[in-house]
């Protein structure tokens, strides 16, 4: 099971609180994205926080520079996760990692651009990083990229941290990610480019949250399966068996509902007598019946 973050990246702020409320009863972590952090600053942060209580939300501040300093205001302001790049100093890393930790909140690394991400996730996972975002940008999506194979090194690294993808990800491949061992599944245009964002979105979490029926509809049968398995131990509780001697007495409490039914002619035999009673009356009548007739030929 994976948890799943929408990317909210439009500049204009009603709209962007418009989508987020579309959408956020549908996913586990609304982010504020970066060009609308910068258009809209920290008052949509606070907007989102009040109107949203029930999810976390992430600012992708992707801080480079100056990383307690630029951070805080946000954490204070009711962020739970703030993004450094993973190309900045390690001192710039460590300084949002620290600032997440006074406040009881998480960092997450962006490894959009390094060059040597294996080097650099063991040393920010040393330092505490508590996400790790497998990120492959617009421009590097519109170049034909994708984030599997980075994905796979990162989680085959096995640093503890979590481990966060984003880049193109939609309903068709959400399954492919979380299998390869994400943590948190990133979507962004599949959910705000769709017709109705709100039911991309809750088929997205679904497919996250492993809920195959948001796709297939399977596992119908499951309610039955437990219905039946919970009559089986209702059955042996009362007649102090196990499920396999309950199982082999119901037969033989059947045939014995049966063998009343077998017995119900012994008892009805009275009931034949009566007739015999009047069987004298009901004979002379046809007698005197029979004269007329005769006389009749």
């Amino acid at each position: 099971m994976a948890q799943t973050q929408m990317a909210l990246d439009s500049l204009d702020f009603d709209a962007t609180v418009a989508l987020a409320a579309k959408v956020a009863p549908h996913v586990d972590i609304l982010e504020i994205g970066t060009p609308c952090i910068k258009h809209n600053g920290i008052e949509l942060l606070k907007t989102l926080r009040a109107k949203f209580p029930n999810n976390k939300i992430l600012v992708d501040l992707k801080t480079m520079d100056a990383g307690f300093y630029e951070a805080e205001p946000f954490y204070k302001a009711g962020a739970d996760i703030c993004t450094v790049l993973g190309t900045a100093d390690i001192g710039t890393i460590k300084g949002v990692i620290d600032v997440a930790n006074k406040y009881g909140k998480q960092a997450q690394v962006d490894l959009i651009n390094v060059t040597d991400k294996k080097a650099r996730t063991l040393e920010v996972a040393k330092l505490g990083a508590h996400i790790i975002g497998v990120h492959t940008g617009l421009d590097q999506q519109a170049a034909g990229q994708t984030p599997f194979a980075d994905l796979a090194l990162i989680t085959g690294l096995k640093t503890g941290a979590k481990v966060s993808v984003a880049g193109g990800v939609k309903a068709a491949t959400v399954k492919q990610v979380v299998d390869a061992g994400a943590d948190i599944v990133v979507a962004g245009a599949a959910i705000y480019g769709a017709a109705d964002p709100a039911a991309s979105a809750k088929e997205i979490t679904g497919l996250a949250h492993g809920n195959s029926s948001a796709s297939t509809g399977g596992f119908k049968w499951l309610p039955w399966a437990i219905a039946i398995g919970a009559a089986l131990l209702v059955l042996s509780l009362l007649t102090n068996k196990s499920p396999e001697e309950a199982t082999d007495a119901a037969p033989a409490a059947t045939e014995q509902a049966v063998e009343p039914a077998a017995e119900m002619p012994v008892e009805a035999a009275p009931m034949e007598e009566a007739p015999a009673t009047e069987e004298a009356p009901m004979e002379e009548a046809p007698a005197t019946e029979t004269a007329p007739a005769d006389a009749a030929q």
